[in-house]
């Protein structure tokens, strides 16, 4: 069998993981222990991301004519690939917190839904809060006068009986 029919399989696979992916993040995971990676992939997996290495060819094949192949220059030296199609800064702030603790982790860039970030634009996204914070942070400011307002009425209504009882 030649060598293009056994790659064809794993280009299909790369395509079928990005196909409506919300965020593709290239890393540079060279000099990671045993003990990170796994911790890395299963803060990952819980995140709802995937996470996989493949080779750097095989990875241009399959962003030909996609947003990701913004991603092409950097595909140089061993690179790991981070998928989303949910949440656009999951992988992004899962990769940012394992990267604080091993500083052998790096990032090589990102493609967040349709826009591509280098280095230091995905530092500045790894610090943006996940969608439910943000929902909760609006809930919770939403209530806020509310809240106060029900409880300067109950206030009046106490201070009202007991003016009545005297």
């Amino acid at each position: 069998m030649a060598k293009v029919e056994l790659k064809q399989p794993i280009v299909e696979e790369i395509k079928a993981k990005i196909d409506g992916a919300a965020t593709v993040v290239l890393v540079d995971y060279r000099g990671l222990t045993v003990e990170q990676d796994t911790k890395l992939r299963k803060g990952l997996r819980e995140a709802g991301c995937e996470y996989k290495v493949y080779k750097n060819t095989l990875m241009k094949r399959a962003f030909e004519d996609t947003d990701f192949a913004q991603l092409d220059d950097l595909l140089d030296g061993p690179s790991a690939i981070a998928i989303s199609k949910e949440d656009a800064t999951a992988p992004i702030r899962v990769l940012n917190n394992v990267a604080k603790e091993a500083e052998a982790l790096e990032f090589k860039g990102a493609v967040v839904e349709g826009t591509f970030y280098d280095v230091d634009g995905v530092k500045s996204l790894a610090s943006i809060p996940s969608r439910d914070e943000l929902i909760s942070k609006l809930l919770g400011s939403l209530q806020s006068p509310i809240t106060n307002l029900a409880r300067v009425l109950n206030q009046i209504a106490e201070q009202g009986d007991s003016a009545a009882e005297a």
